[in-house]
């Protein structure tokens, strides 16, 4: 069993920064794939980042490319989603999820809320213009 908490959800302007973590407890290193998610008022949960155990693969969503930046501190057991020039439509529920290894070095199925098993309940991301 995983356990994940997300925090760091702030309301900020557009073009600042935000840091999200993700506390994880249960965590078999060698078995999981990371990742962070958002969903917007009436839209479907999307891929936002994704990283491999030993961080060499990470995926990142199109609009976020460049912007944001997924990481991960072993030692902590803690996963992080670095985000810099914040836009309004960056504005959802962030949630990070863990899931088996396997799928993380395949861009399209890393990116797919149906290959991870755990979820955080999410962190509330507001960016005004």
């Amino acid at each position: 069993q995983v356990h994940l908490v997300d925090s760091g959800g702030d309301s900020v302007q557009a073009g600042m920064s935000l840091r999200l973590s993700c506390a994880v407890d249960g965590w078999a290193e060698s078995r999981t794939c990371m990742g962070w998610f958002r969903e917007a008022p009436g839209k479907e949960r999307e891929g936002v980042a994704s990283i491999s155990s030993d961080g060499d693969i990470q995926y990142y969503t199109d609009s976020v490319k460049g912007r944001f930046t997924i990481s991960q501190d072993n030692a902590k057991n803690t996963l992080y989603l670095q985000m810099r020039d914040l836009k309004p439509e960056d504005t959802a529920l962030y949630l990070c999820a863990a899931g088996p290894g396997t799928f993380c070095s395949d861009a399209y199925r890393a990116m797919r809320r149906t290959w991870y098993d755990y979820w955080g309940k999410g962190t509330q991301v507001t960016v005004s213009s």
